[in-house]
Protein backbone atom coordinates (compact mmCIF):
# COMPACT_ATOMS: atom_id res chain seq x y z
CA UNK A 1 0.00 0.00 0.00
CA UNK A 2 1.36 3.60 -0.73
CA UNK A 3 1.75 6.23 1.66
CA UNK A 4 -0.35 9.28 1.05
CA UNK A 5 2.00 12.51 0.60
CA UNK A 6 2.24 15.03 3.34
CA UNK A 7 0.82 18.23 2.60
CA UNK A 8 1.55 19.54 6.35
CA UNK A 9 4.97 21.70 5.57
CA UNK A 10 2.61 23.29 2.48
CA UNK A 11 -0.48 23.85 4.96
CA UNK A 12 1.30 25.80 7.79
CA UNK A 13 3.14 27.72 5.40
CA UNK A 14 -0.44 29.18 3.61
CA UNK A 15 -2.02 29.45 7.26
CA UNK A 16 1.05 31.27 8.74
CA UNK A 17 2.39 33.47 5.94
CA UNK A 18 1.77 37.30 6.10
CA UNK A 19 0.96 40.00 3.51
CA UNK A 20 4.44 41.57 3.69
CA UNK A 21 3.26 45.05 1.83
CA UNK A 22 0.27 47.32 1.31
CA UNK A 23 -3.05 47.83 2.91
CA UNK A 24 -2.84 44.33 4.50
CA UNK A 25 0.60 44.52 5.26
CA UNK A 26 1.19 42.01 8.32
CA UNK A 27 -2.10 40.00 7.74
CA UNK A 28 -2.27 36.00 7.38
CA UNK A 29 -2.85 35.56 3.37
CA UNK A 30 -5.54 33.11 4.36
CA UNK A 31 -7.59 36.14 6.36
CA UNK A 32 -6.96 38.53 3.49
CA UNK A 33 -10.60 39.68 2.02
CA UNK A 34 -11.99 37.42 -0.88
CA UNK A 35 -12.10 40.83 -2.70
CA UNK A 36 -8.32 41.76 -2.30
CA UNK A 37 -7.15 38.54 -3.51
CA UNK A 38 -9.38 38.88 -6.71
CA UNK A 39 -7.85 42.32 -7.36
CA UNK A 40 -4.67 41.05 -6.71
CA UNK A 41 -4.96 38.68 -9.13
CA UNK A 42 -6.70 40.86 -11.79
CA UNK A 43 -3.90 43.39 -11.47
CA UNK A 44 -1.34 41.21 -11.76
CA UNK A 45 0.58 38.46 -9.01
CA UNK A 46 3.58 39.40 -7.22
CA UNK A 47 6.57 37.08 -8.59
CA UNK A 48 7.62 34.02 -6.76
CA UNK A 49 7.14 31.89 -3.78
CA UNK A 50 4.33 34.80 -2.78
CA UNK A 51 2.29 35.08 -6.25
CA UNK A 52 1.94 31.14 -5.80
CA UNK A 53 1.03 31.20 -2.43
CA UNK A 54 -1.57 34.02 -3.25
CA UNK A 55 -2.78 31.93 -6.22
CA UNK A 56 -2.99 28.67 -3.55
CA UNK A 57 -5.31 31.08 -1.49
CA UNK A 58 -7.72 32.01 -4.10
CA UNK A 59 -8.51 28.87 -4.65
CA UNK A 60 -8.94 27.85 -1.11
CA UNK A 61 -10.87 30.69 -0.72
CA UNK A 62 -12.89 29.80 -3.57
CA UNK A 63 -13.98 26.46 -2.50
CA UNK A 64 -14.61 27.51 1.10
CA UNK A 65 -11.98 25.72 2.60
CA UNK A 66 -10.22 28.80 5.25
CA UNK A 67 -10.75 27.16 7.81
CA UNK A 68 -9.23 23.95 7.31
CA UNK A 69 -5.53 26.23 6.63
CA UNK A 70 -6.07 28.15 9.93
CA UNK A 71 -6.21 24.71 11.67
CA UNK A 72 -2.48 24.88 10.81
CA UNK A 73 -1.72 27.92 11.61
CA UNK A 74 1.14 27.95 14.54
CA UNK A 75 0.42 31.14 17.02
Amino acid sequence: MKNSPDYSDEMKKLANTKMPFGKYNGQYLVDLPEEYIIWLRVKGLPQGELGMLIEQIYEIKLNGLENIIRKFRTY
